[in-house]
């Protein structure tokens, strides 16, 4: 049982954290349990929790806390994940982590490490502001990654590129505002087992770099 690793990742929108996750899950052989996905699987599958979280999307109330748990809870349970897991999105608020910490201390089990991806605020905000687009054809562009020839402008038709309410730099500004709130308190929960990693730097450094951090957490559980 000593090889199974149970971490959380980590990261404010736009940090990159969801495209670290599959090296996570093949380097480590863990199951990857974001809680969206977990959500509409329980949904549509029509588990306990599924039912109890579509009855309150249905009803226009947020899903509980206990409810979210459960399904996370039921999620670590399939077969995929019996090597451990890294958490995605899940806990968000510090009661998820209490009520997460709960459930594996009555299994003898805790969560091992936390990862936090740390991005320069504004760096976050160019990186989710700047996608533009093409209304009629859903060309997209992005500013930084996929800039087009000329600054809001198709590069096929020539017309004007449109920046959506979600895309835009007041609305990316609330996301993060939101993210902090929550998140600060989790990752004080969690205290020494938090390990920060600079995501402000090309992929393959940042995977090297938490690749480094789990393993050292895995080995640590060996001795």
């Amino acid at each position: 049982m000593a090889n199974i690793g149970r971490f959380i990742l980590v990261g404010a929108p736009g940090s990159g954290k969801g495209t670290q996750s599959p090296a996570i899950v093949e380097n480590f052989g863990v199951c990857h349990i974001a809680t969206g996905d977990a959500l509409r699987a329980a949904m549509t599958a029509g588990t306990e929790a599924g039912k109890a979280a579509k009855d309150a999307v249905n009803s226009g109330k947020l899903v509980s806390d206990d409810i979210v748990t459960k399904i996370v809870a039921d999620a670590m349970e399939e077969p995929q994940c019996k090597g451990g897991f890294v958490l995605d999105g899940f806990p968000r608020t510090k009661k998820q982590a209490e009520i997460l910490d709960d459930m594996l201390q009555k299994k003898g089990q805790a969560i091992d490490k936390v990862v936090s991806i740390e991005v320069p605020k504004q760096t976050l905000v160019e990186r989710l502001s700047g996608r533009w687009i093409h209304k009629s054809s859903g060309r997209s562009y992005h500013t930084i990654f996929n800039p087009p020839k000329t600054p809001q402008v198709d590069d096929i038709t020539g017309e004007p590129l449109m920046q959506r309410p979600d895309d835009k730099p007041e609305t990316a500004i609330s996301r993060l505002a939101t993210f902090d709130s929550e998140t600060v308190p989790v990752l004080a929960h969690y205290g020494s087992k938090v390990q920060t990693i600079d995501g402000n730097r090309n992929m393959v450094s940042v995977a090297c770099d938490i690749g480094r951090v789990l393993g050292g957490a895995m080995q640590a559980k060996q001795i």
